[in-house]
């Protein structure tokens, strides 16, 4: 230990051989005593050894999400502890601007995130299925829409930026269910850091997917590198192999029909065969035996029983060659689609037709919705935008709550929700300090 007044919360987790979160909730459970000093806590050295001497068989907190580290953390400064971000509570309650139904769900609540998102920790923790979030890059610029009016500030860059996002995924991490998980779109000039705070908040062990988004065509610049047509998506959840997942599978085109299932059956459909017979011998077994006065190729064997053999030739499931070859028939009508794949090519409409700025495609938003949410599952998307990850949500019938403290994001979902019938109830969140 060293020789001074005061531990961070780092050296008490390594003396006590425990992760920082433990500490963390050492404090919050009134266990140890911390004081703040500046923007993080410390622990006197008293303090300190007091707790050793009353807690020597002192365990770490069962916590009920799964986490994890790889002692992989980013360092910057005013970097706030945890215990801070989630023990600090908001003084303000939200006002009625519009109500259109009697449902607490289905609402755009105006005001900054962080607040709206402290707020909804009193109703909402642990309830939220999915959560969909596209905050701005970290560029340092400022997005207007078509008709040239501030739409949103992107002025945050740098260690300002990953404090912005690590915050509000403290908050987000509480608000999710159990089964829940998180996507995050960003650019991947930051988003490599931003997958390091999300293993620091969500534990790298609930780290899934690293998606790639194709979001537009191939560029053609004259800068000395690749062109840039892709931005990521991190996907996380609250319990690994807990999640909600629906394993919604792509269907096949007809591009592609043509290519796997080029043959076409007057009654049956298209279709394609496959080998009835498979590497091995069996010596001693039915698959090794004569069916239909055939034997197995040498060194091979029949991939089904004779039984089951004889009842796909029965129902005209085997294709005999002129030569007497038997081969299995497998439809295309019984495909199953196929497995989606990490890089997923769901291009940006541009600004002369999309109503707000980095406005995202809704068929990739529908495809996350589907996949991670049941119906009537509530999602989140606190960047709302455009308000189309809301507008996917309603038409998959999934619950929806969405957040936004840009006055163009208020005008334009509100004008498309009316345009589209969209039932929506508009709140503001207005602070009581």
């Amino acid at each position: 230990m060293r020789n001074t007044d005061f531990l961070t919360l780092e050296e008490v987790a390594e003396n006590l051989k425990v992760t920082r979160q433990t500490v963390s909730k050492y404090i919050q459970n009134s266990d140890l005593n911390a004081i703040k000093i500046n923007k993080s806590y410390r622990i006197t050295v008293d303090d300190f050894k007091s707790f050793i001497s009353e807690n020597s068989t002192a365990s770490e907190p069962q916590i009920k999400y799964l986490r994890k580290t790889r002692n992989c953390l980013l360092s910057y400064e005013d970097k706030i502890d945890e215990f801070e971000i989630l023990n600090t509570y908001p003084k303000g309650d939200f006002q009625v601007i519009e109500q259109n139904h009697g449902d607490k769900e289905n609402v755009f609540l105006f005001g900054d995130n962080y607040f709206v998102l402290k707020k909804l920790l009193e109703d909402y923790t642990g309830k939220i299925d999915l959560i969909y979030i596209d905050p701005p890059f970290g560029t340092g610029q400022d997005f207007n829409s078509l008709d040239n009016q501030a739409a949103y500030s992107d002025k945050l860059i740098n260690s300002e930026f990953l404090e912005f996002i690590r915050k509000r995924l403290f908050i987000l991490r509480e608000l999710l269910s159990d089964e829940g998980s998180i996507y995050l779109h960003i650019d991947k000039k930051i988003g490599h850091y931003v997958k390091i705070i999300m293993d620091e908040v969500f534990g790298f062990n609930n780290f899934i997917n690293d998606i790639t988004r194709i979001k537009c065509n191939p560029k053609n610049f004259s800068r000395s590198a690749y062109g840039n047509y892709s931005d990521m998506v991190l996907y996380y959840v609250k319990n690994r192999d807990k999640q909600i997942w629906n394993d919604i599978r792509e269907t096949m085109s007809i591009e592609k029909r043509k290519e796997l299932f080029p043959k076409n059956h007057p009654q049956l459909g298209f279709y394609t065969t496959n080998p009835i017979h498979a590497p091995g011998e069996t010596k001693d077994g039915d698959t090794g035996l004569e069916w239909n006065g055939l034997y197995p190729p040498k060194g091979r064997h029949w991939r089904y029983s004779r039984k089951v053999l004889t009842e796909l030739d029965n129902k005209g499931l085997i294709e005999w060659s002129n030569t007497g070859n038997p081969r299995k028939i497998v439809l295309a009508k019984n495909h199953k689609g196929f497995k989606i794949q990490d890089v997923w090519e769901y291009k940006d409409k541009g600004l002369s037709f999309a109503s707000y700025p980095t406005q995202k495609n809704e068929q990739l938003l529908k495809r996350i919705i589907t996949n991670s949410s049941y119906t009537n599952s509530i999602v989140l998307d606190c960047f709302a935008g455009s308000g189309s990850t809301l507008k996917a949500a309603n038409e998959l019938n999934r619950r929806w709550i969405g957040i936004d403290n840009s006055t163009h994001s208020y005008n334009v979902i509100k004008k498309n929700f009316e345009k589209e019938s969209i039932k929506c109830n508009f709140l503001e969140y207005i602070s009581r300090d």
